[in-house]
């Protein structure tokens, strides 16, 4: 189709970016299954090690959501949350942080919630597909 001069042209919408999950986790199987999983569902996700490197990885991606592991070498997950609740750039700070965990206490609950994790999975009882769906669900992706 030829324009013609003084014609416009009608321009697509842009196809909206899905959102970007940071998966903090140092058991890199399990840590590849859940990326395998969410970026089949079109999400764009990242994978940082350990509590340390999850941190900065916060502050250079500022992801849209991160999965968080509590038990991990260098940094825990308790200190990962005790971190982003201190950090005074609010895009840090308001980063929604969800555990994603095989610890069950409700004592350690309470206390990632006081932290500012905003929900508690635990691994043993969602399968990648659960944990999927689940991010869909918090992040309203229909």
């Amino acid at each position: 189709m030829l324009q013609k001069k003084g014609e416009s042209v009608p321009v697509k919408p842009a196809a909206k970016a899905m959102p970007a999950i940071l998966i903090i986790e140092d058991d890199i199987n399990l840590a590849e299954m859940y990326k395998t999983k969410l970026d089949s569902e079109g999400f764009k996700t990242t994978i940082s090690p350990d509590g340390k490197d999850g941190i900065k990885a916060i502050r250079d991606l500022k992801p849209d959501l991160v999965l968080l592991d509590i038990l991990m070498a260098k940094k825990d997950g308790f200190d990962v949350l005790s971190s982003i609740g201190r950090c005074p750039i609010p895009e840090v700070k308001n980063t929604p942080v969800i555990v994603l965990t095989n610890l069950a206490s409700p004592v350690d609950q309470e206390e990632g919630k006081r932290l500012g994790a905003r929900d508690w999975w635990i691994k043993a009882f969602n399968t990648p597909a659960e944990v999927a769906n689940k991010v869909k669900e918090f992040l309203k992706i229909k």
